[in-house]
């Protein structure tokens, strides 16, 4: 479970360049697209415009992840502030309705599983590979990832579910 919080942050990012508008006259807020870009099972959880990170794409290979096999993850953002020690993940990881994981894990720690030190600045770009363990349960796993600077500012929050 390690290695997949330290995806979480790049996983789990920002800004979305596409708007749909309701058209009429009913005064309705724009709807935004939540998807993350790129070719994954990722969404935001609100709309990323005000998100430190902005991610570029986040494309996973295989998509959607099979149990037993390799998982290539690609992806690309820029935190647009500096990101400093003492950020952090609070991560959730469902099984149906059954709580698997529920922690609060270091943003800066788990970086380091991708080769990233913090202060984070800039764009960021990797590829990471991952074997997925064959014994994983069959069923849905909900994933829910909100990251916040050491202030308490929004950095990302991301959500996938994935089918096993």
């Amino acid at each position: 479970m390690k290695p997949l919080l330290a995806y979480c942050p790049l996983f789990l990012s920002t800004l979305v360049s596409s708007h749909f508008f309701l058209a009429g006259s009913l005064g309705q807020k724009p709807l935004v697209d939540l998807s993350v870009p790129g070719d994954n099972p990722l969404e935001f959880c609100s709309d990323p415009s005000d998100f430190i990170l902005t991610i570029n794409h986040v494309d996973l290979e295989p998509n959607p992840p099979k149990k037993g096999q390799a998982l290539q993850i690609k992806a690309k953002g820029n935190f647009t502030e500096r990101i400093e020690q003492d950020a952090y993940i609070n991560l959730s990881v469902k099984y149906g309705l059954i709580t698997l994981v529920n922690t609060k894990a270091d943003l800066c720690e788990q970086m380091k599983e991708v080769d990233e030190t913090c202060p984070l600045k800039g764009v960021k770009d990797f590829t990471k590979e991952v074997t997925l363990p064959k014994e994983i349960p069959p069923g849905k796993y909900t994933v829910l990832a909100d990251v916040y600077t050491k202030d308490d500012e929004k950095v990302t929050c991301l959500k996938a579910q994935v089918h096993f």
